[in-house]
């Protein structure tokens, strides 16, 4: 077969591909090498810097959860106090039950995973949508707040720009991620740095610098409590209190957020995650309770246009010949911290599109590595449904922090649950009182919390985290049915077929000046089989030679680290050997090639070129599924890699025949069955 095209056509298709590659490689990066030994080490993080790239969601908080809970407050300030402690402990308590959930599951996939494994696929859904929507408002939110923090200085004429800033922040960390995570931290770093180093300064003077009238304020709080518990009783204190708790949820979604992100981690994963989880609980706990408590100490004003962080920082430096500067880059430090912290969206948010894209909840393509080895797919659809909720919520804090809470408590509630009956049930488990103490205590916290916001909030944007979560547990409960019946029916396609005899490969020693037919194929299945089958009856006798073609698509299931690319090899190898076994017992000669990439698009030509120097007589096939009666959600289920490949290898003056694997809406409509 000829590989020569039209010189004119060929160089002018070249130097555009070369225009768009090399824009590609500008903004993206170059493509990474699976061979590379050490790219796994290279990739993965240190717990420094995954506390920064996924403790800054939660520290990052301190900028407006702290804030809206003191407002909560109104007049009755004076819970404060009781309210500064209990944040710290919930901190404390909900991280240590995470550091047991990361010794549980040690592999990550947080709060989906803890779910789906110990209450049921259908909790793992419930949990995993809930988190989806939680990272996509934690980006939002975070970007957001981070505008109100740069334009608290800036003259209100001027504001009209915020929202353009807050659109080119989301874009600007959309091409990060999809260069790499390690990169966009790296680049994250300083700015991390220089927040934790002015904060800590902050709070410890204004707590400081306060601490020889401390005495007195304290009574004058106490003071306050009994007025106010003699006007509006015990019960009435307790629903203020709870509700300017639960405004505060946003605080923890970083906990959550580091127990999801253990395969980005540096081995030993485990001892990696459990450092940064107390890195984070720390410093979290720290801020966020000690910028509360200096709102009450330094008695902060609430100003319209300004956040209360920028006008306790007036407080603190305000009469110093050097307050400005520092006051400028506290609030800069913050104002890009918050950027930062929206890398937990664009981190875990993919991450579980692409766990729950393995499980057969979302789409398949939302599990796919681009060649810079990140989930490119769910990078950009964070970013779309990010910008969604920020033009929808016009980067209104206050509505985005009631949206934000209800799934964090969700989350956390059904984690702590499923930790809780998993401890009940372990037999002479070591600590086993103090575990299911600890995992009780968090699962009363949250699902108390959970309750109240959901009751209180409901008709203040509550409805609207309500809605879009339990109408994406619908979507993904109909597209399991639909990739269940499909499985089920190409399983129908090919039930006549036996497996192949023998048992062992017959090596063959193929005649390569014979007509040859090289299939492409993924898993060995329905489709490949009837692919197999059609060639057969549609070119009886033309083809004395089957040569099957395989890409080992290592996807972010698959990406734990080398020795999981070299299983996939494996694994790859064997499947085609079954399908020569399948032709040599059907009479037909037979020999398989294959190769390990991310894509089959990407990875498949190269080696068809090298395949069609080998034999001059060949013609590539492939099988596509062919439904009856197309609908337009199938487009987006099923991917389209038959054409793509055709229309790819097209270029290369390769010839490929796409042959249909029909299922019927007969098949599609009867109850799905899983076979193995």
């Amino acid at each position: 077969m000829s590989l020569e095209t039209d010189s004119s056509n060929g160089n002018a298709f070249s130097e555009k591909s070369n225009g768009i590659h090399f824009l590609k490689r500008i903004f993206l990066g170059n493509p990474k090498n699976l061979e590379d030994t050490s790219i796994f080490h290279h990739l993965s993080l240190i717990p420094f810097l995954a506390w920064v790239g996924l403790g800054a969601d939660g520290l990052s908080s301190s900028s407006y959860g702290p804030e809206e809970a003191f407002k909560a407050l109104g007049t009755h300030k004076y819970l404060a106090i009781p309210l500064v402690g209990l944040m710290a402990l919930t901190v404390f308590i909900i991280s240590a039950a995470y550091r047991k959930i990361v010794k549980e599951f040690p592999h990550g996939g947080g709060g989906y995973m803890v779910s789906s494994k110990l209450l049921g696929p259908k909790f793992g859904l419930v949990s995993g949508s809930a988190l989806l929507v939680d990272y996509i408002l934690t980006i939002t939110i975070s970007i957001a707040a981070s505008g109100d923090a740069i334009f608290s200085f800036v003259p209100h004429h001027l504001h009209y720009w915020k929202m353009p800033l807050e659109i080119f922040f989301i874009l600007g960390l959309t091409t990060l991620n999809i260069r790499g995570v390690k990169e966009s931290v790296l680049v994250l770093t300083p700015v991390f740095i220089v927040f934790i180093i002015t904060h800590f300064f902050a709070i410890s003077y204004g707590i400081g610098s306060h601490l020889d009238i401390l005495p007195k304020i304290v009574s004058e709080q106490t003071a306050n409590f009994n007025q106010g518990y003699s006007s509006i009783g015990g019960w009435g204190l307790f629903l203020i209190f709870i509700h300017a708790y639960s405004l505060g949820g946003g605080t923890y979604t970083g906990i959550e957020a580091v127990s999801n992100g253990i395969s980005i981690m540096r081995t030993p994963k485990v001892k990696t995650a459990k450092r940064t989880m107390s890195y984070m609980a720390f410093s979290l706990a720290f801020t966020a309770s000690g910028i509360l408590l200096c709102y009450l100490l330094l008695n902060t004003p609430i100003i319209p246009g300004k956040t209360m962080n920028a006008s306790m920082l007036e407080q603190i430096a305000g009469k110093f010949s050097w307050g400005p500067v520092f006051i400028f880059t506290a609030i800069l430090s913050e104002a890009l911290l918050l950027v930062v912290a929206a890398q937990a969206g664009f981190i875990d948010g993919p991450r579980i599109l692409a766990n729950m894209a393995v499980d057969g909840w979302v789409p398949r393509r939302f599990g796919a590595l681009s060649d810079r080895l990140t989930t490119s797919n769910g990078i950009l659809l964070m970013c779309g449904a990010a910008l969604l909720a920020l033009f929808y919520t016009k980067g209104a804090v206050s509505l985005l922090v009631v949206m934000y809470s209800i799934n964090v408590f969700l989350t956390f509630s059904l984690s702590l649950f499923g930790m809780t009956i998993h401890y009940f049930k372990k037999k002479n488990s070591i600590n086993k009182f103090a575990n299911l103490s600890l995992f009780i205590t968090g699962f009363f916290l949250c699902i108390t919390i959970l309750t109240i916001t959901i009751i209180e909030k409901f008709t203040h944007g509550g409805w609207i985290t309500v809605l879009i979560t339990t109408t994406l547990v619908l979507i993904f409960l109909a597209i399991k049915k639909h990739y269940n019946n499909v499985t089920d029916s190409l399983h129908r396609l090919y039930a006549n077929i036996r497996e192949p005899l023998p048992l062992e490969v017959r090596h063959c020693t193929l005649d390569k000046s014979k007509r040859t037919a090289a299939i492409l194929v993924g898993s060995y299945g329905g489709l490949g089989v009837c692919t197999v089958k059609n060639i057969l009856k549609n070119f009886p006798g033309v083809y004395q030679n089957f040569v099957f073609v395989s890409v080992g698509v290592i996807d972010s299931g698959k990406f734990k680290g080398i020795s999981a690319v070299e299983k996939l090899k494996k694994d790859t190898e064997i499947r085609l050997q079954k399908y020569v076994k399948l032709a040599t017992s059907l009479g037909v000669d037979a020999s398989y090639r294959m190769k390990i990439d991310t894509d089959v698009v990407h990875g498949a030509p190269d080696l068809c070129v090298k395949l069609a120097g080998e034999f001059p007589q060949l013609t590539f096939f492939t099988g596509k599924i062919i439904f009856e009666n197309e609908k337009w959600y199938q487009r987006i289920l099923h991917n389209e890699t038959g054409f793509a490949l055709q229309k790819k290898m097209q270029k290369y003056g390769l010839t490929m025949v796409i042959l249909p694997a029909k299922v019927s809406d007969e098949n599609l409509n009867q109850p799905p069955h899983l076979f193995h």
